[in-house]
C-alpha cells in the first residue's frame, strides 16, 4: 500500500474517533431537551455507548478476519455515517411523545422513551466501533510490527476523540443547533468514506451519492418545527450549554431551559411581581435583620444564576437604582434576556462566568446576595459548600443577608435540610419559607443573629410608601415560615454528594408518580 493510501487510513481511524466521542456529546442535548442533563442522564449515555463501542471493536476484529479488504472498510464507514444522520430524525417522535411523559411525571412512559432513544445509538456507534480493529488488521502488513501499528491506530483514534470532545460543545452546537450537528458529522464522515473507496475503486462511490441525497431528504422533512414545541413559544435556540425557549402566555413571558420543568424567568410588562412565585420572596431577605429595618437601607444586590433577570427587576422597582451585579455562566441566556425579558436596568451589571471564580473577584459588599441557581436536578455542587458560603459571607455588609432558593418534593426534604446545615456551619441564623404550589424552598442566612420575629416586626414599620409588591412579599413570608430541620450533612469541598441526593429526590419522585399512574 502506498504512502498517501496509508496516511488516509490514519486520517479515517481519527475520522471515525471525532464523530464517535461528536455523537456521544450531541446525544446530551438530544436527550437533555426533555430529560435534562443530570448526571443521571450522562451515565446512562455514556455507559450504553462504551457498550456499543465494545460490540464495534469485537466485531470489527472478526469482520476484518472474513473480509479483509479496504472497499468493506471504508463501506462500513459510509453506512455508519448515514445511522448517524439518521439519529435525530427518528428519535424526534419518540422525544416528543416522551416530553408529554416528562410534563406528566409518567415515570414508564419517560423512562421507556430514554431507553428507545438511546437504543438508536447501537447502529452508529457499533459500526464506528469497527473501524479501529478493522484498520489496524489492513494496516498490519509485518507481524513484527503489528504492536507498533495497533499502537498508532488507537493513538489516533483517541486524538480524533480529543477532537470530537470540543468542537461539537464549542462551534457546532453553539452555532448550528444539535439535528444539524448530526448532519454536519454524518457528511464529514460520507465525504472521508467516499474518499477512501475512491482510491480503491472509482467506480464504487457513485451509490454514496443517493445514499447522501436520502438522507439530506429524510433530514429536511424531520426539521420541520421546533426542536421541542411548548405552549406559547416565541423563541428557541442552543447554546454552549442549555436548550433556551421563550414562551408567551396571557402577555406574560417565561424562560424555559432543557427539559422546560422549571421556570427560570418571568416577565410582564403590565405586573411587576410574579404572584407568590419564587422570586417575590426574595425580596423578604433583609428584613430578617433586627427590626427597624428600612428598603432605604439595601444599598446593593449581586445575584448568582442571573438568568434573564427578574430578580435585578424586581429590586429596582422595589428599592430604586441600586447597583447591582449578576454572575450567569451562559452568555446566550443573558442576549435573550435583554431581547426579550427588558433585561437592560442602567443599574445592572452582568458577568459571563462560573459564580465559584467570579464572586471571589467582585471588589465589593453587599446587602444582599441572591442564590438562584439551584433546580432539581441541576445542582452544581462547588455551590453548595461551607467554602463556598464563606466566600459569600466575605462579600456581605456587616448586616448583609445571603438568600437561595432550594428544590424539593412534598415528602422529600433532605436537601432542604442539607443546605440548612451547611449555612450554619457559616452564619449565625438561616430561616426556611415554603414557596407555595411549588417544589421551592426559600432560604435566608444572616450575617448578625438574627429571629425569625424580626420579619412579621419590620412588615409592621414599612413606611406607608414602601412598594406594594414589598409588602406582599412580607406577608407571604410571614406565612409560609418553616421549623428549622434536624441537622443533616454538611457539604464542603472536600465531601459534597449533592448528586447522589438530588439523583435520590427526583428518582424516588418519579417512582410514586409512576406507581399512582400504573394504579390508575
Amino acid at each position: 500500500m502506498n504512502k498517501p493510501t496509508l496516511s488516509y487510513a490514519y486520517f479515517a481511524v481519527f475520522s471515525a474517533g471525532f464523530t464517535t466521542l461528536g455523537i456521544e456529546l450531541a446525544a446530551a442535548r438530544l436527550l437533555g431537551n426533555v430529560y435534562g442533563t443530570s448526571n443521571l442522564v450522562w451515565a446512562g449515555i455514556i455507559g450504553l455507548i462504551l457498550l456499543y463501542l465494545t460490540v464495534g471493536y469485537f466485531l470489527g476484529g472478526r469482520w476484518a478476519d472474513r473480509s479483509p479488504h479496504w472497499q468493506t472498510f471504508y463501506t462500513i464507514m459510509a453506512w455508519g455515517a448515514f445511522s448517524v444522520g439518521l439519529i435525530p430524525i427518528i428519535a424526534r417522535p419518540i422525544l416528543l411523545f416522551a416530553a408529554k411523559g416528562v410534563l406528566a411525571f409518567n415515570a414508564p412512559v419517560a423512562g421507556g422513551a430514554f431507553l428507545a432513544t438511546l437504543i438508536l445509538f447501537i447502529v452508529p456507534i457499533t459500526l464506528l466501533g469497527c473501524v479501529s480493529p478493522f484498520a489496524v488488521r489492513l494496516l498490519i502488513q509485518d507481524v513484527g510490527s503489528a504492536g507498533q501499528v495497533a499502537g498508532r491506530t488507537y493513538a489516533i483514534s483517541t486524538l480524533g476523540s480529543l477532537i470530537g470532545t470540543f468542537l461539537p460543545v464549542m462551534v457546532l452546537i453553539p452555532w448550528l443547533g444539535t439535528r444539524l450537528t448530526y448532519l454536519s458529522l454524518a457528511i464529514y464522515l460520507f465525504g472521508v468514506a467516499w474518499v477512501g473507496l475512491f482510491q480503491h475503486n472509482r467506480r464504487r462511490p457513485i451509490w454514496l451519492v443517493g445514499l447522501l441525497a436520502i438522507l439530506l431528504g429524510l433530514v429536511w422533512v424531520g426539521a420541520q418545527g421546533a426542536i421541542k414545541p411548548t405552549r406559547g413559544l416565541i423563541y428557541e435556540t442552543e447554546s454552549e450549554y442549555n436548550l433556551i425557549q421563550v414562551a408567551e402566555v396571557n402577555e406574560t413571558r417565561y424562560l424555559l431551559l432543557n427539559e422546560g420543568q422549571g421556570l427560570h424567568s418571568v416577565y410582564s410588562p403590565h405586573q411587576l411581581g410574579t404572584q407568590g412565585g419564587t422570586w417575590d420572596y426574595f425580596l423578604t431577605a433583609p428584613f430578617f435583620n433586627m427590626p427597624p429595618y428600612a428598603p432605604s437601607q439595601v444599598q446593593s444586590l449581586a445575584v448568582v444564576g442571573l438568568a434573564a433577570g427578574t430578580i435585578p427587576k424586581q429590586y429596582s422597582a422595589v428599592f430604586g437604582p441600586i447597583p447591582m451585579d449578576g454572575i450567569e455562566i451562559d452568555s446566550e441566556i443573558v442576549r435573550v434576556g435583554q431581547e426579550y425579558f427588558a433585561m437592560n436596568e442602567p443599574n445592572l451589571h452582568v458577568i459571563i462566568g462560573d459564580a465559584r471564580w467570579e464572586l471571589p473577584l467582585l471588589e465589593k459588599q453587599y446587602s444582599v446576595v441572591g442564590i438562584d441557581a439551584y433546580r432539581l436536578p441541576y445542582i452544581p455542587w462547588q455551590l453548595t459548600t461551607v467554602e463556598f458560603f464563606q466566600d459569600v459571607q466575605a462579600k456581605l455588609l456587616p448586616d448583609g443577608v445571603l438568600v437561595i432558593n432550594v428544590g424539593r418534593t412534598e415528602t422529600d426534604r433532605s436537601l432542604i435540610a442539607a443546605m440548612y446545615t451547611t449555612l450554619r456551619e457559616v452564619f449565625p441564623s438561616v430561616y426556611i419559607m415554603d414557596v407555595p404550589y411549588s417544589f421551592n424552598s426559600i432560604l435566608v442566612a444572616t450575617v448578625q443573629p438574627t429571629q425569625a420575629q424580626n420579619l412579621a416586626a419590620n412588615l409592621a414599620l414599612l413606611p406607608s410608601d414602601a412598594h406594594p409588591l414589598l409588602r406582599e412579599a412580607l406577608a407571604l413570608g410571614v406565612q409560609t415560615l418553616q421549623p428549622a430541620p434536624a441537622p443533616s450533612i454538611v457539604f464542603t469541598d472536600d465531601y459534597a454528594p449533592v448528586e447522589q441526593m438530588t439523583n435520590a429526590i427526583v428518582f424516588n419522585f418519579l417512582l410514586n408518580e409512576g406507581l399512582k399512574w400504573m394504579g390508575q
